[in-house]
Parts: C-alpha cells; structure tokens; sequence
C-alpha cells in the first residue's frame, strides 16, 4: 500500500477552505494508502506568535482531523516526533544557501527584512525532512508548493551521492483539483484561516449557523441584475463565482438560481449542511479520546522514523 503524507500548519482556525480542499481529500485517500497526517506546529514558529494561542489551535485542529474522520490514519503532532527537527539540522548540513535564497516565500515575505527569523528561510529543509522521514515514493502537491518538494528531491539525491543511498527519493505528482474556495470579501485571494478573527469573509469550520449566514449574506457580488447574473466568469465576476463553486463543493445544485439573493441562501444552507455534522462530531468528541489518538499516532510515527534517523545518523559519521 502506498504512504501519504500531509500536514497543517496551525496558524488560524480552519476554514471551510481546508476542509473542502484539504481534509475532505485527506479522508478520502485513507481508503487506499497508508495516511500519515499531522498538525505542523513547527511550521507555525517561523513568525511571531503568541504560545498560548499556538496550543489553543493546535488542539482545536487535533479535534477536528478526528471529527472529519481521519483517525483511520496515523495522526501526530509534529513537535512531539522528535526525528523531524533533529533531521532538519542534518540536513541543513546538505541544503546549501542558494537554494533556500530561490523559495519563493523567503524572497516574498522575509529577504531584506532585518526582523526576519532564521526560521522563515530554513523551514523548506524541515519541510524537506517531514517528507523524506516517511520514505513516501510519491508526494501529490499543488503548484504552491511543489518548489519545496523539488527541494527535498534534490537534498536526497546529493545526500544519497555524498554518503550513500539512504533516502527514498520522491515523486511529485499533482492530486486532481481540490475545491477552490476564495475569501468572501475579496474574491480575488484565497481564504486564509489566519485572517483577523472578525474578518467577515472567511467561514470557520466552528463558525455557527447565524455566523455563517451573516457572512455569506454579505459576500461581494458585482452589480448585474441581468437574467445570466448568475453565472461563473473568474474574472468578471469572482464574487459570484467563488459563490457557486462553494455551492458546487458542498454538494448542491445552482440551477434555477438566478438573482443573488437566491444564490446566497442556496451558499448558506450548503455550507450549514455541511458543517453542521462535523461540528457536532468535534462536540461530541472527549479530549480524552483524542489525546489517546493522537498519542498512539505519534508512537507509530517515532517507529518509523527512527530507523531513518539511525540510517542518516551513521551515513554522516555520527
């Protein structure tokens, strides 16, 4: 059986966007590989933040992976598996600064920025090892980050040829497009769970009814009262489009939908519809339980690695 692995940063609260485009599929593959996902909560220190905040999301995001289903995988936090932090110095002694120089998130968000943590332009190689430690064969990702994942093939491939064949070198391969869903007041950008918390257009899987209604109600739209008002047309109209592929991924029909108004209510019971049940999972869910899950994932997971970090450890002279 196959292995995958997929991670989530815990740097907000999960939107409706994660869960159509990341743990809806993430439960769908546990059927056919061997799913190891985790809460990357190491990924989360690379900027400032609060650490009472950072444990806050980190158990929320554990309760709702288990409330989605996906504790038929091997689910762990990242900090608590050791082999991820301690292979990322090792491999640090392979990446070489022209490499990270060229991510493109270093160049956007932190190059020529004095305040800049070292960890903003090093956490490709700790993305690197969560991948390599796993010895997956194929890794499926979308263009955002593939250049990361060429990274990690490349750190193979010269680890492999400076001390020895050690790592499964993996291939990159694109999954089949995932929902898309933007951000309801500016429908240009995708939603982002680390939005302000009262920013209106991002819907939070623990978002209630009337907060989701609220936000939808007051989705950007376009000023077309046409008969074909309703219509997808990414660029003319992304307001309205971004309405109907939500509407798409939740399961529901927009035909015979033709003023906004109707589109905005068909938008709002589809994604109550959905959400609903997973929130009453996560409520119904006792920390307890998913403690004892997340712990026994995490067993698993330093298992596994451990031979890998003893593989790396002795090809490096140590």
């Amino acid at each position: 059986m196959s292995r995958s692995l997929s991670l989530i940063t815990p740097s907000g609260h999960l939107t409706l966007g994660n869960y159509l485009g990341a743990l809806r599929p993430m439960a769908e593959r546990q059927a056919a590989s061997d799913c190891y996902y985790g809460v990357s909560d190491l990924h989360a220190l690379t900027t400032r933040h609060d650490p009472d905040r950072l444990r806050v999301l980190t158990a929320e995001q554990q309760r709702l992976m288990v409330a989605a289903g996906l504790d038929r995988s091997t689910l762990f936090v990242q900090s608590r598996v050791t082999a991820h932090a301690e292979l990322t110095y090792l491999l640090e002694c392979v990446a070489t600064t022209g490499e990270l120089n060229r991510m493109i998130q270093f160049k956007e968000k932190g190059r020529d920025r004095p305040s800049t943590r070292c960890s903003l332009f090093t956490y490709p190689v700790l993305m690197a090892a969560d991948i390599l430690l796993y010895r997956p064969e194929t890794v499926p990702v979308g263009d955002d980050q593939r250049q990361h994942v060429e990274l990690a093939r490349d750190v193979a491939q010269r680890f492999n040829a400076t001390y020895g064949e050690v790592f499964t070198v993996p291939r990159v391969t694109t999954p089949p497009a995932g929902a898309r869903v933007m951000d309801l007041a500016e429908p240009t950008r995708k939603m982002s769970g680390s939005s302000p918390e009262d920013h209106p257009g991002c819907l939070r899987l623990l978002d209630p009814p009337d907060v989701v209604r609220r936000k939808v109600a007051r989705a950007v739209t376009d000023s077309d009262t046409g008969a074909d008002a309703v219509r997808a047309d990414r660029e003319a109209k992304p307001g309205v489009t971004n309405l109907l592929d939500i509407l798409t991924a939740c399961g529901a029909s927009a035909e015979g939908l033709h003023t906004y108004g109707a589109l905005k209510a068909a938008v709002t019971d589809a994604v109550i519809a959905v959400l609903e049940p997973l929130q009453q999972r996560y409520a119904d869910l006792d920390p307890a339980e998913v403690a004892a899950v997340f712990e026994a994932g995490e067993q698993r997971c330093r298992e596994v690695t451990a031979p890998v970090l003893a593989d790396v450890r002795r090809a490096m002279g140590l």
